[in-house]
């Protein structure tokens, strides 16, 4: 597991190191641009031109410390100077004092008539470093640094981010304005936030997290609580198979999934549920002839509103997880079950799709279950969770996961690119970023196989955070699988059940 840190943690790291550890706030800056510099002349070649273009403070820093570096290395490096000489300070003034005393050059580019006779070269370099903005940005970029930006992003060559692109929130991966758009970031210490959830992530090219002194201890003393996951995460979170294992072992699921019109939400569930290693499955839905994969038991539920719930929750007897929701009905007939499932049942539970819906923004029931429960709401079922707009969840999903599992005192998943896992049954928990998984898997029915993965693994005795985590992660890594062999365009939900198992016979062995 890799932490991820927020703008005020990392300076909160940064000074702990300089302070407590005593490593001076210079060396680490030279420590990062030298990584900076390593990776960029492993990609460029000996012989390419590399326009570097600085900001005043500690991120032009690094990226003095990167050209003189390349330059005595026999690289070609120009310091393009986007901001007024007199503004830079501290350990950023004495590394551009130490660059041009090497012979390094600075070409002005801090007013308009400047920038306008520097902006060719820029754009014409092999490489273009952005080093303007750091992590502490908060405001949205304009003017005079909106066109040092874009007149990076018009380099034909590669363009490198040092830290983070220029102009993107450190914290939500929002772009401030108008940000850098790089093909590889180079970070320091830890992953930030906007560098590895949605939506920044896309927009930061390959992430390289760069080692530059600072302690990971560090992070966990300072109460980091986020991170990305990782092959040994998922398979910490396993279950292993024994030699002396039976269909009874590896645990019974029900799932009240799938409707009339809907059937194949449930029939992709309970496929799922048995790829991922559940021993015995039963599918229950409204309506006669349920219709179920052949492995797979079923049972129908009555019409009426209570004599459904009454057969649910006798089903649910002696079972090992429930899952509930996936194309089930929307009257209330299906609003009964969902609240009897919580009031009721007695082994862990994952929520999906509709059984959200009937939730509407009313989370006490799920934080009044005996039961530890999953949800996993995308953001359009996160937003109506917590009273809000989809394009507010979106905004900051971090604090959107934090504030359902908070509410509802339940493992959380938001489903989307990099999902995330919040388990709101312990105070001030993690939450995790799961790196698996392609656009491809925007496809109806991806969600359904999620919750057959995740009622499997619970299944299983697996608790119910682990589960859901491991699960997440195996679900993308089928998808990863399934792309890879024919492509993402016409990925279907259905392939992502076919490559689960060899996603998790990959994780068994990483």
């Amino acid at each position: 597991m890799r932490y991820v840190v927020t703008a005020e943690q990392m300076r909160a790291l940064d000074a702990a190191t300089i302070e407590d550890i005593g490593l001076p706030g210079a060396v680490l800056m030279e420590n990062a641009g030298r990584a900076v510099a390593r990776e960029v002349r492993d990609r460029a070649g000996g012989d390419a031109h590399v326009a570097v273009v600085c900001g005043a403070g500690n991120n032009g820093g690094d990226g003095y410390v990167i050209a003189r570096c390349l330059r005595e290395w026999g690289l070609r490096a120009t310091v393009y100077l986007a901001a007024e000489r007199g503004k830079v300070a501290g350990d950023a003034a004495l590394h551009l004092a130490a660059f041009e005393q090497c012979g390094g050059r600075v070409a002005p580019i801090h007013d308009e008539r400047a920038l306008v006779e520097h902006e060719a070269a820029i754009e014409a370099a092999d490489v273009a470093v952005d080093a303007v903005f750091g992590t502490g940005l908060a405001r949205e970029v304009d003017g005079h640094y909106a066109q040092v930006i874009r007149a990076v992003n018009r380099c034909q060559g590669l363009c490198v981010a040092v830290d983070i692109p220029s102009g993107l929130s450190a914290d939500s991966g929002a772009v401030l304005g108008v940000a850098v758009e790089p093909a590889l970031t180079v970070t320091f210490a830890f992953a930030k936030p906007g560098l590895v959830s949605a939506p920044g992530y896309a927009r930061c090219g390959e992430v390289v997290v760069a080692e530059i002194g600072i302690p990971a201890e560090l992070a966990r003393a300072h109460g980091v609580q986020l991170a990305m996951l990782d092959d040994a995460d998922a398979r910490r979170y396993l279950r292993p198979r024994s030699q002396l294992d039976h269909k009874g072992a590896r645990g019974h699921v029900l799932l009240i999934a799938g409707s009339p019109g809907k059937r194949g939400a449930g029939r992709l569930a309970a496929r799922s549920s048995l790829r991922s290693g559940a021993g015995l499955v039963t599918l229950a839905a409204a309506g006669t002839h349920v219709q179920a994969p052949d492995e797979v038991m079923t049972a129908e539920l009555d019409a009426d509103a209570a004599g459904a719930a009454e057969v649910m929750v006798a089903l649910a007897a002696g079972k090992h997880a429930v899952g509930i929701g996936p194309g089930m009905a929307t009257g209330d007939a299906g609003r009964a079950l969902v609240l009897a499932a919580l009031a009721r049942v007695q082994v862990p539970i994952v929520v999906d799709a509709d059984g959200l819906n009937h939730l509407g923004a009313n989370l006490a029931p799920v934080a009044a279950a005996q039961a530890p429960v999953v949800l996993t709401p995308h953001p359009g079922e996160a937003g109506r969770l917590l009273g809000i707009a989809t394009a507010d969840v979106e905004r900051d999903r971090v604090a959107a996961v934090r504030a359902i599992a908070e509410r509802s005192r339940a493992v959380v998943v938001l489903k989307g690119a990099r999902t995330l896992v919040c388990d709101g049954s312990i105070a001030d928990p993690l939450v995790t970023i799961n790196p698996t998984g392609n656009p491809g898997m925007a496809t109806a029915g991806a969600g359904d196989v999620l919750t057959g993965t995740i009622a499997a693994l619970l299944g299983q005795g697996i608790a119910a955070a682990d589960a859901a985590r491991a699960a997440v992660y195996a679900h993308g890594l089928a998808g990863d699988i399934a792309a890879a062999a024919d492509g993402e365009a016409g990925l279907i939900a259905g392939d992502l059940v076919g490559a689960l198992p060899s996603a998790f016979t990959a994780l068994e062995s990483a």
